[in-house]
């Protein structure tokens, strides 16, 4: 699908032309990959980097223009499983135009509310400026999720908040790596823009955006650092529950499969002919607080070997 923007009053406006200042590809069809192999001059194999979700962000200069792979978050369904996912978009810019190519149109949601939109070099550090805050805002997400699964695994020590807490840990690395290779394509960008002679006020915002990507890469590293720690810790946690439990199983067992056969044997005739002479009201009773007393010392013997 294909939506075209011009940009008039500082905002992005939908409009129904080819040569639209802002052009969005969202999933293209054959058709729509045919038009940028042959209007736009997009090769084959940038455009499959472009939505393959495992591409490294990268940038490449051309004389006539830059594109771009970027890593973005993809939105955050709030599913059982928890997971966040990283995908990639394709950003061709020259001056007179920029063309996003993404697997869905969520790359230009929210743009403008920042600064104004005069140009398409506007609209691509708008778009970087609004990734990056996404990131930061799924990095609140998963603390505040981390936060709730440790209440809910100190109360139940079930293996699904394991697995969820698991889930956590691995979406952060995804995202170190992601913001670690987008820093790269900054940097390079920053560099090429002091070359070209970009405006102060693009140069300075670049090197902004250089200082949140940062800050948001130390972020999420110190936040699977620690989680790295917590699911450590609770895993260790759980053996131990699990060692206690058994151990105390294994009391059980120990105390009981000797009473078992004792009893079996009170059940047998040979009881009542060794206690002939005496009645049974006397007997049993005897017999009774006997294993009573076996059992107490089995007890007692088992903790003590166990400490």
């Amino acid at each position: 699908m294909i939506k075209s923007f011009q940009l008039d009053g500082g905002a992005l406006h939908a409009v129904e032309r080819l040569d639209a200042e802002v052009m969005l590809f969202s999933n293209p069809d054959a058709a729509e990959r045919d038009l940028l192999h042959s209007h736009f001059k997009l090769d084959e194999h940038a455009l499959a980097s472009a939505l393959d979700p495992d591409e490294v962000s990268r940038i490449e200069f051309h004389p006539d223009n830059l594109f771009l792979i970027w890593k973005r978050p993809e939105n955050y369904s709030g599913a059982g499983s928890l997971a966040f996912e990283v995908s990639s978009c394709g950003l061709l810019f020259s001056a007179q135009r920029l063309l996003v190519i993404a697997t869905d149109d969520a790359p230009l949601h929210g743009l403008g509310t920042r600064q104004r939109l005069n140009t398409p070099l506007d609209v691509l550090l708008d778009l970087l400026f609004n990734n990056i805050h996404h990131y930061l805002g799924h990095l609140k997400v998963i603390k505040l999720v981390a936060r709730e699964l440790q209440q809910k695994f100190n109360a139940s020590m079930q293996n699904q908040h394991l697995i969820q807490m698991f889930n956590l840990s691995e979406s952060l690395i995804y995202y170190i790596n992601a913001i670690h290779s987008n820093g790269a394509v900054l940097r390079r960008l920053r560099n090429h823009a002091a070359k070209e002679h970009f405006s102060a006020e693009a140069i300075g915002l670049i090197d902004d955006l250089i200082i949140e990507n940062n800050q948001c890469y130390k972020q999420a590293e110190i936040y699977s650092t620690v989680f790295s720690g917590l699911i450590d810790a609770r895993g260790n946690l759980m053996n131990n529950s699990m060692n206690n439990l058994l151990r105390k199983l294994t009391l059980i067992n120990v105390v009981f499969l000797p009473l078992n056969l004792i009893a079996s044997i009170g059940g047998m005739s040979e009881f009542s002919m060794m206690t002939g002479d005496t009645p049974w009201w006397v007997s049993y009773p005897l017999f009774l607080t006997a294993m009573m007393i076996g059992a107490g010392a089995m007890v007692l013997g088992l903790r003590r070997l166990a400490k």
